[in-house]
């Protein structure tokens, strides 16, 4: 009976072990042209954890899919401020 519950684990694929995925809307502050949102994009997606990262420059804002398990909202606020455009979480 063990080693059948150890295959059926080690056939599971990963993702099913992984804790689910978290969505954040950050405030950016100083996107002001085109680029803007290329470079803030760029900062987030480097941050490991990120999942998906959609950039809206007439709101300003950044909707970002993460994984809770790998990063939290402080790391992403971080990945935007150091690349010039502070953020904040959305309320």
């Amino acid at each position: 009976m063990r080693k059948l519950l150890f295959a059926a684990l080690l056939a599971m694929p990963l993702s099913v072990l992984a804790a689910d995925p978290q969505t954040v809307v950050l405030d950016v502050q100083n996107m002001t042209c085109e680029l803007c949102p290329i470079t803030v994009k760029k900062a987030l997606d480097k941050v490991p954890g990120v999942a998906a990262t959609e950039i809206d420059l007439a709101k300003r804002t950044a909707t970002v899919k993460f994984d809770p398990e790998r990063v939290n909202v402080t790391a992403l606020v971080k990945a935007t401020t150091n690349a010039g455009y502070p953020s904040t979480a959305h309320n």
